[in-house]
């Protein structure tokens, strides 16, 4: 019961993701904005500070840092989910208003903290538009992430 509990959570943390990428690549469409960078740089960081650097000549290093970067955000996502369907089995059903909210904040740590901590990152320095291009596509990840775990019982 656990192990599928947490299963469906990932498939619904997957979900999530993928809401979360179409609202951070339409934000990019319409204010002609480029990616963040801080994935990469969280990647260097804990390349540098483990003591392992990422293979390749510059341009084959560059994409597998990119990719690195990229994939740590669909496992936060993912986790995230798994987390959450690990809590509702558990009894937690906080409602629709509640549930999406707290499925986006724990996404939004996840994904921010370890930036945070590596000091690649300050959300404290954001502006409001910086905090809108985060807060924005966590709510849509917690909204479908929360939505699509209730719909599966």
């Amino acid at each position: 019961m656990w192990l599928t509990a947490i299963l469906r959570g990932a498939a619904a943390g997957a979900a999530g993701t993928t809401a979360l990428n179409t609202t951070t690549y339409l934000d990019m469409v319409l204010r002609g904005r480029p990616a963040s960078t801080t994935p990469e740089a969280t990647v260097e960081k804990v390349s540098d500070l483990a003591g392992v650097q990422v293979p390749g000549d510059e341009q084959e290093r560059e994409g597998r840092v990119s990719a690195l970067g990229a994939l740590t955000g669909i496992g936060a996502g993912v986790g995230v989910g798994g987390l959450l369907g690990g809590l509702r089995a558990a009894g937690l059903r906080p409602g629709p208003v509640i549930g999406p909210l707290l499925a986006g904040a724990l996404a939004m740590v996840a994904g921010n903290a370890p930036m945070t901590g590596l000091g690649v990152s300050s959300p404290e320095k954001w502006a409001a538009k910086d905090w809108a291009a985060d807060v924005v596509p966590h709510v849509a990840y917690g909204v479908v992430t929360w939505f699509t775990l209730d719909q599966q019982g």
